[in-house]
């Protein structure tokens, strides 16, 4: 969302109902708008993941239409990549959208505790990533806010919060700022560009989230929020920096295309995936990275 005004949470203690039949479990993340819980789902049965909009937020009809286009993009994709929608629930104090729970910490958590992540880890998460902006570019979609944060280090990982997602036309006549400054590509930046935002954007942000997993930092300098144009966007004008020198140079190479400026200039995802399939065979398999303890929890008896 485009807000920077971070409302109060709902600060929900475990076992509270946030609907009749949704009882919550523990809170699992927030953001300027929302915030996720874990809950228990009386008519599943089971644990999902509620997707509430914060009491500053209830009211907005703009935070209101975002969730709806999010649950509806949801229930249109069919891709292991992207969370299930069950439920969409506008109505009320809480509005709220009821979705597949997925057990593992954000990429961005990742970096953060490690530093970085290596070249074993990331070639497999790249592989999935691509795999799935190539599917949303299949249905004319696309995310528009690829970064860390919005990646689950699931088995397999999740591309998560489709909250700006839009189709190709619908991108293409927006007249700001849409995503999440950091991870911007040029085109998304508001600087009259918009008309070619589509399947390379979220390359970029593909690339961007790359060049942070394997460096320990981002490629571009962060900008004034305040400020408008380079200032506020050094990736407009500022080259980015190197990868370190143990990531292959076909990977690497293929970073520094996905965020070149012009979106012409970068490959398709699944030029990616091609690209990267000969290195997966020295890759071995994966551990689960971590999980959030919650499949265990059941009401209490009253």
């Amino acid at each position: 969302m485009a807000s920077t005004r971070r409302t109060t949470g709902w600060d929900l203690a475990e076992g509270e109902h946030i609907v009749p039949g949704r009882i919550a479990v523990g809170l699992l993340g927030s953001s300027n708008v929302h915030d996720v819980y874990a809950a228990w789902d009386e008519t599943i049965l089971g644990i999902v993941a509620v997707k509430l909009l914060r009491p500053g937020s209830v009211n907005d009809e703009r935070a209101r239409r975002a969730l709806a286009g999010e649950a509806e993009t949801l229930r249109r994709l069919a891709h292991p990549s992207f969370p299930r929608c069950f439920d969409v629930a506008l109505e009320g104090g809480r509005p709220h959208i009821a979705l597949e729970l997925v057990e593992g910490p954000r990429l961005s958590t990742v970096i953060r505790r490690q530093g970085r992540i290596g070249v074993e880890q990331a070639i497999p998460l790249i592989l999935q990533l691509a795999s799935a902006i190539h599917y949303l570019a299949t249905t004319g979609t696309v995310h528009l806010d690829v970064k860390p944060k919005n990646v689950l280090m699931a088995p397999p990982p999740r591309l998560i919060d489709l909250s700006v997602a839009r189709n190709v036309d619908a991108a293409r006549k927006t007249t700001r700022p849409i995503g999440t400054d950091r991870y911007l590509a040029p085109e998304q930046a508001g600087t009259g560009l918009a008309s070619e935002m589509g399947h390379a954007t979220d390359v970029w942000g593909l690339g961007v989230t790359l060049h942070e997993s394997l460096a320990g930092v981002r490629p571009f300098p962060d900008g004034d929020p305040e400020a408008s144009g380079p200032a506020r966007f050094p990736q407009l004008v500022v080259d980015p920096k190197p990868l370190p020198r143990d990531v292959p140079d076909t990977l690497a190479s293929l970073i520094r295309a996905s965020i070149e400026r012009r979106p012409e200039n970068r490959p398709a995802a699944a030029e990616i995936v091609h690209e990267l399939d000969p290195l997966t065979e020295a890759i071995p398999p994966q551990p689960i990275l971590g999980k959030v303890r919650v499949r265990a929890w059941r009401p209490r008896s009253r």
